[in-house]
């Protein structure tokens, strides 16, 4: 028995829990840093308008993550549920579906980005300050798409094998280099948000080597090689519908911030700008809540596997109550120092002000958002993506969406701040609701029943 098997197997919950949650909250949090390199460094050229132009694209990278996480967590759940039945070569064909599922969606985004440049960028609200600036960020993303959804589709994938450390490193590397070259290119060099941009993707291409590396020379069970697709009859659609709800969430997130920069546009450009900064900003307390919820779906997944119902809810249950405490904490500083923190990106009095008030708003279901992921990564886990899905789709669809206009109309900008809190609330209630009955389906008391449920999810 490997290290990873020993983990997934026979470790107790916490340690277990703490082994995989820490390298994956620190991977979260690394792509956190990493996303927010570009806004914080483009902050430093001390142009509003560029802020902007970085914001408004940002969709588009959601948009990548979306795809990442639908191939990614979809094949993590997937691979740990085979171990778990000691499927081992359906475990390897579900790696190596993700590694050119994710080459060949990058090709086909990048193309369609590059052909549909001009109206994509008037979809996103560029206007006519931003434009320049948003095509140029744009372009250079478009050409790094399929290095940017390889990195990061195997960021998820590997913690299928309990390789959580690895995920880790991955990302990294990947951070480190963009943060090197961030100043470089943007402030150095005067390349501005073409520089940032540029950034972005090599980093993106350094976290691939070290994943094709790993995959070459480490990895004890997963493989890329294409010859192990011929053991994975029903796995490619299996890893696409359990991905779902983490790729609609994504997806969803991205057409949602679109529609927010639009409806902010009417408040001026720095209201986008004070926006961009604070939706990133929560990124680091919604990434620590994402973080945890993925590093123990794999431990999930395994013990749905191999029928091990009390390790199961004895999981879910620490790491319910280190989401709270976590999101406590952070959410804490975040209201109490809210223009400090606006105020790190960017030295504008007006954006600063705008984004005092809006990271405040925001960050009020921060100490509870990690039940929400929990939610849903177990029903992932459970092998049941629709409830999964309609969780997803409340967040940033059925909520999200009529709450802007809603709440616009009524309340102004001070609606808009709002928006996601109520939306949050609204889908966290729905999720403990959709977790008990689907707990109850999936994981029944009698161990043959389970076992039976657990097999017709691979089958």
């Amino acid at each position: 028995m490997n290290q990873n098997e020993q983990v997934f197997q026979n470790a107790p919950v916490k340690k277990a829990v703490l082994q995989m949650a820490i390298p994956t909250v620190i991977s979260s949090l690394v792509l956190v840093v990493y996303n927010m390199a570009d806004t914080f460094f483009v902050g430093q050229t001390h142009d509003a308008f560029q802020v902007a132009a970085v914001s408004l694209t940002n969709p588009v990278f959601v948009m990548y993550m979306a795809i990442a996480n639908l191939l990614g967590i979809g094949g993590s759940a997937v691979i740990s549920i085979l171990l778990g039945q000691n499927e081992k070569d359906k475990a390897r064909a579900a790696s190596s579906f993700c590694c050119y599922a994710s080459l060949a969606f990058g090709v086909v985004t990048g193309v369609l980005i590059l052909l549909f440049m001009d109206p994509l960028l008037a979809l996103l609200g560029a206007t006519e300050n931003t434009y320049q600036f948003s095509k140029d960020y744009l372009f250079y993303i478009a050409l790094g798409a399929p290095f940017i959804l390889f990195a990061n589709t195997f960021g998820h994938t590997v913690r299928g094998e309990g390789a959580a450390k690895v995920s880790m490193i991955g990302g990294m590397i990947g951070t480190v280099v963009n943060i090197v070259l961030d100043p470089i290119f943007i402030l150095t060099f005067g390349m501005d948000t073409a520089g940032a941009a540029i950034a972005t993707v090599l980093g993106n291409v350094f976290g691939c080597a070290y994943y094709l590396y790993y995959f070459a020379r480490k990895s004890p069970l997963l493989s890329i090689h294409p010859a192990a697709l011929r053991a994975g009859k029903g796995v490619a659609g299996r890893v696409l519908s359990i991905g779902v709800p983490a790729g609609a969430n994504s997806a969803l997130m991205s057409v949602a911030t679109v529609l927010l920069n639009n409806a902010l546009v009417a408040y001026g450009d720095k209201a986008v700008a004070a926006m961009g900064i604070v939706t990133k900003a929560y990124m680091f307390i919604a990434f620590v809540h994402m973080g945890i919820a993925n590093g123990i779906q794999p431990l999930l997944g395994y013990c749905y596997g191999a029928n091990n119902r009390d390790r199961f809810r004895g999981i879910l249950k620490f790491s319910g109550v280190l989401t709270v405490l976590c999101g406590t904490v952070l959410s804490a500083v975040y209201i109490v120092c809210s223009e400090p923190v606006v105020g790190l990106f960017i030295d504008d009095p007006e954006v600063v002000a705008y984004g005092g008030p809006m990271l405040i708003a925001t960050s009020l279901a921060g100490p509870i958002l990690g039940l929400l992921f929990l939610a849903i990564n177990s029903m992932q886990a459970l092998g049941r993506p629709v409830p999964a899905t309609v969780l997803s789709v409340c967040r940033q669809g059925l909520f999200f969406i009529p709450l802007l206009y809603l709440l616009d109309a009524v309340f102004g900008l001070n609606g808009i701040n709002f928006t996601q809190t109520v939306a949050d609330y609204l889908s966290i209630a729905i999720s403990l609701l959709l977790l008990r009955s689907t707990m109850r389906r999936a994981m029944p008391r009698d161990g043959a029943e389970m076992q039976k449920n657990a097999r017709k999810q691979t089958a």
